[in-house]
């Protein structure tokens, strides 16, 4: 009984179309025929390494990529004295592609934050701001990775 069970499972699992979201995460084909970065130049410059996207000439649909990015550090809350107790990082990153007429194809805005307190120790808040940064930008770009593999 298990066994057929398990038969079926398999059979209907291959027939239905199921693929794994991430199975293509390095994704291919990422050219365009121009990059058109704005914004904080240190984020742009990480999502575009890490998404390994190109500029090339012979891109068949000469498709314009425009990435603008945002990084936001605030306090959100003080104390008596005056000193900051806790913050919040926002990184907005707004991603549009256009075709050779300057149609848009496709736009979407990607927002994470993360609110978090302070540290008595300034160097360990400076190395915990870094992490939480990093930690936002990973999450940013899989979730560019899924959408650019669903257009």
């Amino acid at each position: 009984m298990k066994i057929v069970l398990l038969f079926l499972f398999f059979f209907l699992m291959s027939g239905c179309g199921y693929q794994p979201i991430y199975l293509n995460k390095n994704i291919q084909n990422l050219e365009f025929s121009e990059i058109i970065l704005d914004g904080n130049q240190d984020l742009n410059k990480i999502i575009i390494e890490r998404l390994s996207v190109s500029k090339s000439n012979e891109n068949e649909r000469n498709e314009k990529l425009y990435l603008k990015s945002l990084y936001k550090n605030e306090t959100t809350s003080k104390n008596q004295k005056g000193q900051s107790v806790s913050f919040k990082s926002t990184i907005e990153v707004n991603l549009q592609i256009e075709n050779i007429n300057s149609e848009i194809v496709s736009r979407r805005n990607f927002t994470k934050e993360f609110t978090y307190n302070s540290k008595n120790n300034q160097f360990r808040l400076a190395e915990y701001e870094a992490s939480i940064k990093n930690n936002l930008i990973d999450t940013i770009i899989n979730e560019i990775i899924i959408y650019l593999n669903t257009i």
